[in-house]
């Protein structure tokens, strides 16, 4: 069912002008406009829709660039729908992949589930969200789901970018991740969405869901997609997968030094969608890092984290002193190990700690510790703190 027309007033106009002012995409071409129009006249808030696949146990910053707009949305008054797609998990979204993504156990999928919710609240209001989740309607009769396949064709689902680059280059593409679209554009008929959100990678999937609703005689919802923040560096997407993302439960000092140590490049995108204004005008890259930092630890802890961060960070990193609260970590007497010691104290495997032995990244009261031998005396170790790249510590402890 498409959207009637209605004549859009000034108001209008000059919200949907503050809405879009940093998104990718608005489609079709004044739908939003018209969509405020019928809201307005009718006094019921538009249902604006995003979905979160749990796949990770935790949220990071590109993700809040979506939840932003969203949070935009609820502030003007309109009705949020925060989907967790649950059932959609087990499928593994497909957007930007050249393989097929691996499987979740459901244990995983509902842990991950939980703390994205909790997460999601760091920016949305949450007395003014409706959580939803899909396996609450995707777990479909096979007349069910024969109705669902025939309203896409497999021309259509090969159109998107990744399928047709597996496609072209003979790489496998499964039924399920064929299916993926489907269910997604699925979740827009079952909450009756009026707006839906993504990134820009997610703009086919977006679309189809208009296309799914229309077959199933649904009104048509707009389409707002966000462009993909950069990770820390400053080329490709924040993604866990790719260790460059900034968490919203990063610890306050971990979270100021990241954003530290973005390139100079990546200000204005951070500023634009994360802020929603300009870089500060003369003021240079350090100060808007720090102007950002202070911003972004305040966000998502308090005022005071972001003090302390600040703080810490010109200790730690610019005068090279000692933190004032060391973590201890024991070990027992005798030979010790130091790629069990370093995942024992900074969480790192111990191949992951060897390579970082061998790099010259780990310090022992300052200086480099070596290599080789891999094992020593612990007492060697006793009372010293370990240093891991610029921000990790730890004091060991014998016995």
């Amino acid at each position: 069912m498409a959207e009637p027309h209605r004549e859009p007033t000034d108001d209008d106009r000059a919200t949907v002008a503050w809405l879009t002012r940093n998104v990718a995409d608005a489609l079709p071409a004044g739908a939003l406009a018209r969509q405020l129009a019928r809201a307005r006249e009718e006094g019921q808030p538009l249902r604006c829709k995003m979905g979160l696949d749990p796949t990770a146990p935790d949220i990071h910053l590109g993700h809040t660039v979506v939840l932003q707009k969203l949070r935009e949305l609820q502030d003007a008054g309109h009705h949020v729908v925060l989907l967790i797609g649950d059932m959609t998990a087990r499928v593994g979204d497909p957007s930007g992949r050249d393989t097929t993504r691996p499987v979740l156990d459901d244990a995983a999928i509902d842990a991950n589930a939980a703390t994205y919710q909790e997460q999601a609240f760091k920016v949305l209001d949450p007395d003014r969200v409706e959580v939803v989740r899909n396996s609450d309607w995707l777990d479909l009769s096979l007349a069910e789901l024969f109705g669902l396949l025939r309203t896409t064709t497999v021309a259509q689902l090969l159109e998107r970018d990744d399928f047709a680059k597996r496609y072209e280059a003979h790489r496998p593409i499964t039924m399920l991740e064929l299916l993926y679209p489907m269910m997604q554009a699925y979740d827009s008929v079952a909450i009756k969405a009026d707006v839906e959100l993504g990134g820009t990678d997610q703009k086919f999937n977006l679309l189809l869901g208009r296309d799914m609703q229309k077959a199933y005689g649904v009104r048509q919802q707009s389409v707002l997609t966000m462009p993909i923040l950069v990770g820390l560096d400053g080329e490709r997407k924040m993604s866990k997968s790719l260790g460059n993302q900034i968490g919203v439960r990063d610890e306050p000092g971990e979270m100021y030094g990241k954003v530290l140590s973005l390139p100079d490049s990546a200000m204005p995108q951070y500023y634009d969608l994360l802020l929603g204004e300009g870089l500060p005008e003369g003021m240079g890259p350090r100060d808007a890092k720090h102007d950002l930092a202070r911003r972004i630890v305040t966000r998502f802890h308090d005022e005071a984290a972001a003090s302390a961060a600040a703080a810490a960070f010109q200790k730690v990193i610019v005068d090279k002193e000692l933190p004032d609260d060391i973590p201890e970590v024991s070990i027992p007497p005798g030979d010790a190990h130091l790629p069990a010691v370093l995942a024992s104290a900074f969480g790192e495997s111990r191949s992951a700690a060897r390579r970082l032995l061998t790099q010259g990244a780990v310090k022992r009261d300052g200086e480099v510790l070596p290599g080789d031998p891999l094992d020593v005396d612990a007492a060697s170790l006793d009372g010293r703190v370990l240093q891991l790249g610029k921000r990790r510590f730890a004091r060991i402890r014998v016995g």
